[in-house]
């Protein structure tokens, strides 16, 4: 990792590489959130920022648009439709590494030609390539699969896709995590060697930075900007809420939050919480109808059901603003090896209350309040304090504002990244 900020210091800038990137995760970004927020900002930060020598050639699906158009000031030597083997599901982790090597064929051939340094291959979703003829980089965002085997391996396409998988990470030249905690977590589950686990801790979106001053009612006398009383108004929220913008699969324990939402509709009425203000209201962010429907339901068996107010999915700029006006984010994750909306919540000045697991404690530090999973009990009075406690709150906003992570770029992970792509792809001179 580079100590520097920004893109890293003087005289600090590696050769340029020729990069075979799979780009399909941002044509859809609904099935694999976190890989593509992660494409989206590390092509951002390399394209903010051009390298001498450095060129992509890119893989994507035939039958969806091409989003990496966007980084038009990319050297970009190529794009290679494949068919759309997502359509597959669990059977393309066991197609994908045979597609991608006759994918990848010839992408870094020449690559010294237009001022390469060498050529790598970077996988950030699904199975790497099998016998690649380039050093392949891995970027591990999700350890679920083997974290959590019987959700995400009950079927035997499944089972055989992620050993597979597994074994071609190994065989990857570097592979990179965003924390010390999903390192281990990753050496341990995959048998990797310790020389070629990189660590690059991920960033918040730059909207949650723009936004993240001071929260509104942090401010003596000041209330929400413009845009934010406009969102409030528009979902019906009240002054005082939560916001829960996570995942809705096993990754994310939402029936363990559902009962500490109907635990805390059961307790009195914390003192100095105005009446209309108990119990909390969370606001659920990017479920689909299928998700929501699912969600309502457990509410209401639990008699949690008017604790939930529902937004569909949206820009960044527009949930900055909800999330710059929450009480708190809540991530009650049972896995979560990116922490991504966790940044988001911290660059906000925002605690956050969330399982302490994977990548989520190195992320919010002391800017939140950490849970064991699956207690239902200890989550409802973490909810409870963030929600009722104001000077502890202050001290969580305070510490929120000064963690290093509400200040790391984008700009940082594309330096650093760009650094171990030179690490293993360089040829010697």
């Amino acid at each position: 990792m580079s100590d520097a900020r920004g893109n890293g210091r003087a005289g600090d800038r590696p050769p340029g590489i020729r990069v075979v990137l799979d780009a399909r995760p941002l044509q859809d970004p609904a099935r694999a959130p976190a890989t593509a927020r992660y494409l989206d900002g590390l092509l951002g930060g390399f394209d903010a920022d051009l390298l001498p020598g450095e060129s992509f050639a890119f893989l994507l699906q035939a039958d969806l648009d091409d989003p990496t158009e966007a980084f038009s000031r990319l050297d970009v030597v190529g794009r290679r439709l494949l068919p759309p083997t997502r359509l597959l599901r669990s059977g393309a982790l066991t197609v994908d590494p045979f597609l991608l090597r006759g994918a990848s064929l010839g992408a870094a051939w020449r690559a010294d030609r237009s001022g390469a340094a060498g050529a790598v291959y970077h996988a950030v979703a699904g199975s790497p390539p099998m016998f690649s003829r380039i050093p392949i980089v891995v970027t591990l965002l999700d350890l679920a699969p083997w974290e959590l085997p019987q959700a995400f391996q009950r079927s035997p396409a499944s089972r055989f896709g992620q050993r597979l998988r597994g074994r071609l990470v190994r065989d990857a030249a570097a592979v990179i995590v965003g924390s010390e905690a999903v390192a281990r977590a990753a050496r341990r589950l995959l048998r990797l060697r310790a020389g070629r686990v990189r660590v690059v801790p991920l960033a918040p979106h730059p909207a949650f930075q723009a936004a993240g001053a001071t929260p509104w009612d942090e401010v003596p006398g000041a209330t929400a900007s413009g845009d934010g009383v406009d969102e409030t108004a528009r979902l019906g929220l009240p002054e005082r809420y939560l916001v829960y913008f996570g995942r809705f699969d096993a990754r994310h324990d939402v029936g363990t939050f559902l009962r500490a939402l109907a635990n805390l509709a059961a307790r009195p009425r914390p003192r100095g919480v105005p009446a209309m203000a108990w119990p909390p209201r969370v606001l659920i962010v990017g479920a689909s109808p299928d998700d929501r429907a699912a969600l309502a339901r457990a509410a209401g068996r639990l008699g949690a059901g008017d604790a939930l107010v529902y937004a569909p999915a949206m820009a960044p700029e527009r949930l900055a603003s909800l999330v710059r006006g929450a009480r708190a984010v809540v991530m009650p994750a049972l896995t979560d090896s990116a922490g991504l909306p966790a940044l988001d919540a911290i660059a906000a000045g925002v605690p956050v209350v969330a399982g302490s697991v994977g990548a989520l404690p190195e992320a919010i530090g002391r800017a939140g309040i950490l849970v064991e999973p699956r207690d239902p009990e200890r989550l409802a009075e973490a909810i409870s304090t963030a929600w009722a406690d104001d000077r502890l709150r202050g001290q969580l906003v305070e510490a929120a504002l000064e963690h290093p992570n509400a200040r790391r770029t984008w700009a940082d992970v594309a330096h650093e990244t760009r650094q171990i792509y030179a690490d293993v792809g360089a040829r010697e001179a």
